[in-house]
């Protein structure tokens, strides 16, 4: 039925709040509301600087996804008046850039890669932090692409940065699974014409905007229950 299996990557494949528990040994009693707030900043970040120079060929206002999380992380700090040594910003950067894989990520990918489907990363991610990731948690092997809109310089939700895949590989839309946690990324993908599967582990509500993802799990895992 698909032939490429497209993931998000941060929220995903990998744990963008596991930063919590180092967070709160830092900032006792702060943790738990940093990690949040800082995933927030972060994501606003990546949309004004899109939205605010929307070119084909590139915002001018781009950054890295690297130094949007520096700086989401420094502004975040300030906002709730923590002071942010440098030796603790490099810790917290240390370990985002090894973020923890959820229990299923490996599972789902070499379940997929059985299958003989092609598997790939989408992601706001810049090349170097991604490979990083990756490697960490032992996905490289599992993965055929890893595509990153650092290529055009805008950030998802741009068409650009889900077109990439259709550059990447020799596919149709229709021939693209997308799975993301992000119900903004999920919508967004399914603008364009992806057939998207919405990891929503929290059980939160979808989007009151758009189309309804094609398929909604609670874990990556039932991804293997789609294809």
């Amino acid at each position: 039925m698909y032939k490429l299996i497209a993931f998000d990557a941060y929220g995903t494949l990998f744990d963008v709040y596991s930063m919590g528990q180092l967070a709160e040994e830092i900032f006792p009693g702060h943790g738990q509301a940093l990690s949040l707030m800082w995933r927030d900043r972060q994501i606003e970040y990546t949309r004004l600087v899109t939205m605010s120079d929307p070119n084909p060929s590139g915002s001018k206002y781009y950054l890295p996804f690297w130094e949007l999380t520096i700086r989401s992380l420094r502004y975040v700090c300030k906002r709730m008046n923590l002071d942010l040594r440098e030796s603790d910003e490099k810790r917290l950067m240390d370990q985002y850039a090894k973020l923890t894989g959820f229990n299923d990520s490996l599972k789902v990918l070499k379940a997929i890669k059985d299958k003989g489907i092609a598997t790939a990363i989408l992601s706001n991610g810049s090349k170097e932090m991604l490979a990083t990731v990756v490697e960490s948690n032992g996905l490289k092997p599992y993965l055929d692409q890893v595509v990153t809109v650092e290529d055009v310089r805008l950030f998802k939700t741009a068409p650009q940065a889900y077109e990439l895949l259709l550059k990447a590989f020799p596919v149709k839309k229709e021939e693209i699974l997308f799975v993301s946690s992000n119900a903004w990324d999920a919508l967004a993908a399914k603008w364009f014409g992806f057939e998207v599967f919405w990891v929503n582990r929290l059980g939160h509500p979808y989007e009151e905007i758009g189309e309804k993802p094609n398929f909604e799990g609670n874990s990556l895992s039932k991804v293997l229950e789609v294809i």
